[in-house]
């Protein structure tokens, strides 16, 4: 027997939110260069892989036959657009401090090509749904204690809001194009998750660290910075490794996305925005009502 859905929320796409990137500092997390080049280096990521999950979910959409499942699609490729356009920006803001984001474009691009020439869709729509259940997960973990982004920048905070809210809201949307029309083995469903993890931890290090030595920062300096910095995601009371338990439920034969629940305060940030038309105070709202 499939274990109960619990709690599922409808794509709503939304265009235009100005975060205003440009007006934030150099090191944008409380003045900590380490923190801040690593969520940078997420950052990096996303508009090539949004792109990348985007073209993941056509492979299959001629055969999607269940109109809802069709409609989230179509809102699930507007969202995801309308990430990579936000998160360009953030880029944008990177390559005038002089880091090497074309380069890591370039290389992005090529995994991403290969990805998409050389393997099968089955393997695509896997690794799309995988990458989309961490997301969701960093969202929760970010946002559900207060004390985890106190010292962030409001308005890069609201930006990751955003983006978090959106992850909840279409989470189950490549899983289950991959469940209804993927005809993907169950092997290679659980296989991915646990690639896509190691490469999305390992690249965003290496690039967190390559950043931080275009800030002058010099090899033993760059240690430090590391032995310090990484507890942060990865210690015993790590930001990530609280997420662990539902990280680990993908692996559980009878698993579906909507089993977890929405973030707690998901109608806060809905509400504000609807409210006031600005994504840094709904960002803001929604980063008070987390749990202190």
């Amino acid at each position: 027997m499939n274990a109960p859905l619990k709690t599922s929320v409808q794509p709503v796409v939304r265009t235009n939110l100005d975060f205003k990137l440009d007006e934030i500092p150099r090191f944008w997390f409380g003045g900590d260069p380490y923190l801040t080049r690593m969520f940078d280096a997420l950052s990096l990521t996303f508009p090539d892989g949004e792109r990348y999950f985007i073209q993941s979910v056509r492979m299959f959409r001629d055969k999607i036959t269940d109109p809802d499942l069709q409609r989230r699609v179509a809102d699930f490729i507007r969202q995801e657009a309308q990430h990579g356009i936000a998160h360009e920006k953030m880029n944008q803001v990177m390559k005038q401090q002089g880091m090497p984001v074309d380069q890591f474009i370039r290389r992005l691009n090529k995994i991403f090509n290969f990805e998409l020439e050389k393997r099968s869709p089955q393997y695509n729509i896997a690794m799309t749904a995988a990458a989309e259940h961490m997301t969701a997960l960093m969202a929760e973990t970010f946002y559900g204690h207060k004390d985890t982004l106190k010292d962030a920048h409001p308005y890069v905070r609201a930006l990751f809001a955003w983006h978090a809210i959106e992850e909840m809201e279409h989470r189950d949307v490549a899983f289950d194009v991959m469940k209804q029309v993927g005809e993907v083995p169950e092997n290679l469903r659980k296989f991915t998750l646990a690639w896509t993890s190691a490469l999305m931890i390992g690249f965003t290090i290496y690039r967190a660290n390559v950043m931080l030595k275009h800030d002058g920062f010099n090899l033993r300096q760059l240690l430090q910075m590391n032995i310090r910095g990484l507890p942060w995601f990865f210690g015993k009371k790590g930001t990530l490794t609280r997420m662990g338990k539902q990280y680990t439920d993908w692996f559980k034969k009878d698993f579906h996305p909507s089993q977890h629940p929405v973030i707690a305060q998901y109608d806060v940030w809905v509400k504000t925005l609807a409210e006031t038309g600005d994504p840094i105070q709904a960002g803001e709202a929604f980063w008070q009502a987390a749990k202190n």
